[in-house]
Parts: structure tokens; C-alpha cells; sequence
């Protein structure tokens, strides 16, 4: 009997077991909202460390070795061209130009008494009284005293030169700068007196890498050629300069090439050595945008999860172009016909089936958060 009763509860617990594998739980399916990657015409910015620099600025230093007699101007003044800077001491230029001014003199008092030798003696040839050879003497010897009056004559302009160096006076009209010495003080030739500067324009000097020379140079007709200032407040300089220049060399060191734009700068807030930031717009047609949260990198490759005709998340690799706010602009690896993963990539893996939620990407992000 007892026998009988264990065969039973083995048989049932056999139909258990059994019914317990034909009938597994169900799988529960995760929502999740997708987006599809929108096409638009974006402008992005980027920024460059830029140097400013005066398109007119101009070291004043002294040509002639002097002691500071008088300064006729101060630090900050505004000057007009050929205005009056400094006052070197001239006494000693002074005796220097009388001696030349003399030495020319006698020079050409030697000419004269020269010449009438030199008359004479054509005379007495004449006559037969004196040779030829004692005419040619006197000629060479009058061309010679000649000779003496031109090298004296440069010698008094010469130090007439250095006399009116003493004068120093402004180039153009500006700012004087800094005035490092004062009256009194021992100034050697090539000693720097002051600076001045216009300010009215400035220019920007600024570094592209190679890489963004080659796009530059690629996308010139399309390219921005007016650029903005980011001030080291970080305000926006309130006028619009252009790019100019660029030097003909890479340099090997950095990689990188100098550009040049120019300011107008009516209000003088520019000055001469500030730094700044330039700003250069650069426009894009038809850019395939894509959420930043969105991706995940694995060994250092973007990839999103895109979503099959199934519902199934598909992992896919993508190649970005331009990384802005917020957004990814796409090269490749994404059409606008896609759909993928708006966020949450960190929660599901290749193969995942998924109740799909499609929302429109302007609504849940807007668009001009990326510029």
C-alpha cells in the first residue's frame, strides 16, 4: 500500500515539473523613447586665443647719444604728427656742428686761392712761359680741394643730422605710452623714449591648426570672412572685424598658421597687446544632428543604438564630424531615415527587444540649443 502511495506523489510530482518547463514566465519589455536625426542648416562658432595688436604702433628711440633736456609731453596724451617729444641736450652736437661749419668754410677758401693759381698758370701756358705739366698740377690739385669742400660739406650735414636727432618728434598722430626715463637722464643711441600708439583700428593675430587651415581653405567661398572679439571679460566687442591675411609658412613646431584680422576700433576700448578670443561662424548645410546623449564610447568609437523594423536595439557605429552643445553633427554611420536611442544607452545592450515611444526631437530638445 505504501508502496502503491509513492509511486503516485513521484508521478505527480513528475506532472509538476513537467508543466512547470512547457509554461515559462513571460519576458517583460522595456519602453523607450527613440528620435529620428534631423537635417539643418547650422552656424557654429569657434574661438582662437587671438593678440592685439595696433595697426599703427611705433617704438620712438633716440638716434644720438644725450642727456633728457625737456619732456614736452606726459604719459596718455594724445599727439599730432611731427609734434615735439623730447628735447636732447645739443651743446656738444653744437661745437661739433660750428668746427664742421668752419672746416667747410676754410675748405672751399682753399678752392678759391686755388682757382686763381689755377688761372694764372692757364695764363702764363698761354705765353709759353710756364710748362703744361705745371698746368696739369694745379688742375689736379684744384680737383683735389675740391674733393675736400663735398667731404667737408657731408661732414657739417652730417652733424647738422645729429643735431636736429636731439628734436625728437612724433611720427603720427596717437597716444604716447609709458615714458621709462626722465629729465637729466643718460640716454645711449637706439635707447627706447616712449611708444605710441593708433588705436583707431587693431589688428587680430590668431592661430588655426593645419587641419582647420585645410577645411578653411576648402570652404573659402562658402567660409564667413567677417569674425567676432570675445573681450577677457568675456563680452562681445561690439564691432565686427574681417580676415585679412595669412602667413605662407606652417609652423613646424606648433602646427599651427597665424591669420590676421582687422578692427575698426572708434572708441579706443582696444588697446595694443590685450588678449582676446576671435570668433569665427562657420556655416554647414544640411547637417545630420544627433543628441550627444544619444552615444557611448567604447575604445574611443561613438556608437548609438538603433532600432530595427522588430524593435530590436542595434548597436552601430557612427563617425562625428563636429562636436557642438549638446549635439553631435554626423559624417557618417546615420541617415535622417534612422531611428535610435534617444537616451538611457546605458541601460540596454545589442539585441534588446524594446517598446518604442518615437518623439520629436525639436520638442524634446530644441534645436538652437547647439548654437
Amino acid at each position: 500500500m505504501k508502496t502503491t502511495q509513492l509511486l503516485i506523489t513521484a508521478f505527480y510530482i513528475t506532472l509538476v515539473s513537467c508543466g512547470s518547463k512547457d509554461s515559462p514566465a513571460p519576458v517583460k519589455i522595456d519602453t523607450h523613447q527613440v528620435v529620428h536625426p534631423v537635417i539643418k542648416d547650422i552656424t557654429y562658432s569657434t574661438e582662437y586665443v587671438a593678440d592685439i595688436q595696433s595697426v599703427k604702433y611705433v617704438e620712438v628711440r633716440s638716434k644720438v647719444k644725450g642727456y633728457i633736456d625737456k619732456i614736452h609731453v606726459d604719459e596718455g596724451q594724445a599727439v599730432k604728427e611731427d609734434q615735439l617729444l623730447f628735447s636732447l641736450n645739443a651743446l656738444e652736437i653744437g661745437k661739433e656742428l660750428q668746427k664742421a661749419d668752419a672746416a667747410y668754410k676754410n675748405a672751399l677758401s682753399h678752392v678759391k686761392v686755388s682757382e686763381v693759381e689755377l688761372k694764372n698758370i692757364s695764363k702764363l701756358v698761354e705765353k709759353n712761359i710756364v710748362s703744361e705739366t705745371e698746368l696739369e698740377v694745379i688742375k689736379a690739385k684744384t680737383d683735389a680741394l675740391k674733393a675736400d669742400v663735398e667731404e667737408a660739406l657731408a661732414h657739417k650735414e652730417q652733424v647738422a643730422l645729429h643735431l636736429a636727432f636731439t628734436q625728437i618728434k612724433a611720427p603720427y598722430h596717437g597716444i604716447i605710452n609709458r615714458i621709462p626715463n626722465k629729465v637729466g637722464s643718460l640716454i645711449a643711441e637706439g635707447d627706447m623714449l616712449t611708444s605710441i600708439s593708433n588705436n583707431q583700428e587693431v589688428f587680430a593675430y590668431f592661430n588655426l591648426s593645419e587641419v582647420d587651415y585645410l577645411h578653411y581653405m576648402a570652404n573659402k567661398q562658402k567660409q564667413v570672412q567677417t569674425v567676432g572679439l570675445k573681450l577677457a571679460d568675456h563680452s562681445l566687442y561690439d564691432q565686427a572685424g574681417k580676415i585679412e591675411i595669412i602667413e605662407s609658412e606652417i609652423d613646424h613646431a606648433t602646427g599651427n598658421i597665424a591669420f590676421r584680422a582687422r578692427f575698426p576700433n572708434p572708441n579706443g576700448i582696444l588697446k595694443h597687446g590685450a588678449n582676446a578670443k576671435v570668433v569665427v561662424s562657420k556655416p554647414h548645410k544640411n547637417a545630420l544632428l544627433i543628441p550627444q546623449k544619444s552615444t557611448f564610447e567604447i575604445q574611443d568609437k561613438l556608437y548609438v543604438f538603433v532600432l530595427n523594423k522588430d524593435n530590436v536595439l542595434q548597436q552601430r557605429n557612427i563617425i562625428s564630424n563636429m562636436r557642438l552643445p549638446n549635439f553631435f553633427m554626423v559624417e557618417s554611420g546615420l541617415s535622417a531615415d534612422d531611428t535610435i536611442l534617444f537616451e538611457g544607452a546605458e541601460s540596454v545592450k545589442d539585441g534588446d527587444k524594446t517598446e518604442a515611444i518615437l518623439v520629436d526631437l525639436a520638442t524634446v530638445m530644441p534645436l538652437n540649443s547647439h548654437e
